[in-house]
């Protein structure tokens, strides 16, 4: 009797135990901060936020078995947050930098980016050099505010909302807006009276930042990427965004 009760007590631990793992693992959620003023990369629609970034986190979770909890808020804010532990992963089209890299984790890369000019069709302006001596828009905290910083004889112009540097461009304050390229080109797209001059300023690379407390994380989301690639999810999602143009497509 009294063995017939131990191996009783012995099989009911081992379920509950069981159990209880699986309801941890199934009911894990990750907090992730995200800027919906970067489109198309995040943004709101509808009360809701949209966009490839995403997309490319929500697959990640899936192939990998997480909840995503997202959080919105000012893309100078997502660092601190991580630092602070208010959330735990974060995904802006934010540039992977030595700078941000001493305080946060990156994933590897998603993205291949770069700094690009916009401007009014008919603008005397054509490359970096004619930026000397006008007001030049942007958005505060960016790799794009960063290095126009540097630039001497430029008046830089700084909004925490993207859209509002293209309003300064297109009502006059401002002669150009230097900002990442496939956001410059997605304006580009719904507002005919612009374009992107000259080359690319930069290259660069954005990856998805993770709190430095919590590496496993980081091992999760670089597997999940690495499966999505490997799938074909990553390229349908990239495709649905970019179509045909493969200039920040990642292959391997």
């Amino acid at each position: 009797m009294l063995r017939k009760l131990f191996l009783f007590l012995v099989s009911f631990a081992f379920i509950f135990s069981f159990g209880l793992a699986n309801l941890a693992q199934a009911e894990q959620v990750v907090k992730v901060g995200v800027d919906t003023t970067f489109p198309p990369f995040e943004m709101e629609e509808h009360g809701k936020v949209v966009g490839f970034d995403v997309d490319l986190v929500n697959a990640i979770a899936k192939a990998e078995g997480f909840k995503v909890e997202w959080h919105t808020m000012d893309f100078q804010g997502l660092i601190p947050a991580l630092q602070t532990g208010t959330i735990q992963m974060a995904v802006a089209g934010m540039t992977i930098t030595p700078q941000r890299a001493q305080v946060v984790y990156f994933s590897k890369p998603y993205y291949h980016s770069g700094q690009s000019i916009l401007v009014k069709k008919g603008s005397p302006i054509k490359d970096l050099a004619d930026l000397k001596g006008k007001t030049v828009a942007t958005k505060l905290g960016t790799t794009a505010d960063i290095m126009l910083s540097k630039m001497k004889d430029i008046k830089v112009e700084r909004f925490t909302n993207i859209d509002d540097a293209y309003n300064q461009l297109q009502n006059g304050g401002a002669q150009a807006v230097v900002f990442d390229n496939p956001v410059n080109i997605n304006y580009a797209k719904t507002h005919k009276n612009v374009h992107t001059v000259g080359k690319l300023l930069t290259g660069e690379d954005y990856g998805i930042a993770v709190s430095k407390q919590d590496p496993k994380l980081l091992e999760k989301v670089n597997a999940g990427l690495e499966k999505i690639i490997k799938n074909g999810v990553y390229l349908k999602l990239y495709r649905k965004y970019f179509g045909d143009d493969n200039a920040g497509l990642i292959t391997n």
